[in-house]
């Protein structure tokens, strides 16, 4: 009697968890879906933030370019950093994106150079949202956070080219290398090209936009030569900025800035990965301000404040290829020899090359982005980065931007023209471009 009633009971429960089952089953479903639902919100959020705090970059590059030369011309920068954004964002928008990330079907030279055709237009339904990229952000969210990035290299090249260049000349040419060049080079890597199939590493652009940027700028100097009186005698004359706290406040905005730049690079809101590329960011560019400021010290004789400030970019520019896979004592060395490789590097080309960088941008971009390069191939906990392929990497892109940012530089200078009056650049160029000045009042008090 006992077993027909355990019998039974087995069937009963047996029946009874058959019909359980698919309940459960669709109620596991539905809350993986709601968890990934939840995942996927937050990641696009954390890109998003990361959106905003890369476009905040543009205000530091702008007041930092301004404070570090004189207030006849700080109008003019301002201008031209308004207007780089808007340039970036438009001409990504038309060919940029699809250039830089062209599809597997896209690729019209095998890995060399692909295209997906004009405009932007996001997959329709889950296949432009959750579906986009694995869960981390919609496609609209992926093409803001690149557009934010192209315009980056355009302001590098300002900086460089500042108080001398002619404005329509310089808007044509950041139309043309923001538009075509940057993206065409960050195709070979981010967009799954030649040098990604390598293994070629770059995390957040330490090449990719800033030694592409310190190219084009270095260029602009050679074709524009020095401004009016920076070399006299062959020795070179200190042309100082007009506001340090300016200078400082933009340096102050662009790490702020950085942790966007480099910590949406990891391009969704992973707690570990996100926080540790913080850690990396931050501690780069306190030691590569401490290196700037002991090689200052010594060198100079005095500490000064313009290349501690460099030197904080230099470390920031330094860690970007490599953020998220040195250790944390690498990147403190990494920062450290950026902002000593910085302060000498602003001597050597100003004092000896004789090349004209109000902003100190061809140290900090293009020698501290090659530095930061080559430091994965050191640094790496990943033992598939070589240090060849990432020498390999800064040479190709140095022998494809300089040329063609030398081209269309030149193409500018014969068309519109790239070089601003001896009288108009003694004037200033916010009175000779644009018919205005940033400080007026002040100006009208103390000549009263």
């Amino acid at each position: 009697m006992g077993q027909k009633n355990f019998l039974w009971k087995s069937l009963l429960l047996g029946a009874a968890v058959m019909i359980a089952l698919p309940a459960l089953c669709f109620a596991a479903d539905d809350a993986m879906a709601v968890a990934n639902e939840a995942m996927f919100t937050a990641n696009n959020v954390w890109m998003m933030v990361s959106i905003f705090l890369v476009f905040i970059m543009h205000l530091g590059f702008a007041t930092l370019e301004s404070g570090l030369t004189r207030a006849k011309n700080t109008v003019n920068i301002l201008f031209k950093n308004v207007m780089i954004v808007a340039i970036g964002l438009l001409t990504y928008t038309v060919v940029g994106f699809n250039l830089m990330y062209p599809g597997e079907a896209a690729w019209i030279f095998g890995k060399w150079f692909g295209f997906s055709g004009f405009g932007i237009a996001a997959p329709e339904g889950a296949a432009g949202l959750i579906d986009y990229a694995g869960g981390h952000y919609t496609y609209w969210t992926d093409f803001l956070f690149q557009g934010m990035f192209a315009a980056t290299a355009a302001t590098i090249v300002s900086g460089a080219v500042a108080e001398r260049v002619h404005l329509k000349g310089f808007l044509w040419f950041s139309v043309f290398f923001v538009g075509i060049v940057y993206p065409f080079l960050g195709s070979w890597k981010w967009g799954g090209g030649w040098l990604d199939q390598l293994g070629f590493y770059d995390f957040a652009g330490s090449t990719l936009v800033h030694s592409v940027g310190g190219w084009g700028a270095l260029a602009g100097v050679l074709i524009l030569g020095p401004r009016i009186g920076k070399y006299v005698g062959g020795q070179s004359r200190a042309i100082p900025g007009h506001s340090m706290p300016l200078a400082t406040i933009g340096v102050f905005m662009l790490w702020l800035g950085w942790f966007g730049f480099n910590g949406g690079s990891v391009l969704s809101a992973d707690p570990g990965a996100v926080s540790y590329v913080l850690v990396t960011t931050s501690l780069a560019a306190a030691a590569g301000i401490v290196g700037a400021m002991v090689t200052s010290d010594i060198v100079q004789k005095k500490p000064d404040l313009s290349m501690v400030l460099n030197g904080s970019l230099a470390g920031l520019v330094g860690i970007t290829a490599g953020a998220d896979t040195v250790s944390i004592m690498s990147s403190v060395i990494i920062g450290l020899v950026a902002g000593i490789l910085v302060v000498l590097a602003v001597i050597l080309i100003d004092s000896k090359l004789k090349f004209d960088d109000p902003v100190g941008a061809l140290s900090v971009h293009l020698v501290c982005g090659i530095w930061g390069t080559l430091a994965v191939g050191i640094f790496s906990t990943n033992p598939d980065h070589s240090f060849w392929v990432q020498l390999l990497g800064v040479a190709v892109y140095g022998l494809v931007a300089f040329p063609a940012a030398f081209v269309i530089m030149m193409a500018s200078r014969a068309t519109c023209g790239i070089r601003v009056t001896e009288e108009e650049e003694l004037k200033g160029l916010d009175i000779s471009e644009h018919g205005m000045e940033a400080y007026g009042g002040f100006q009208i008090f103390a000549n009263d």
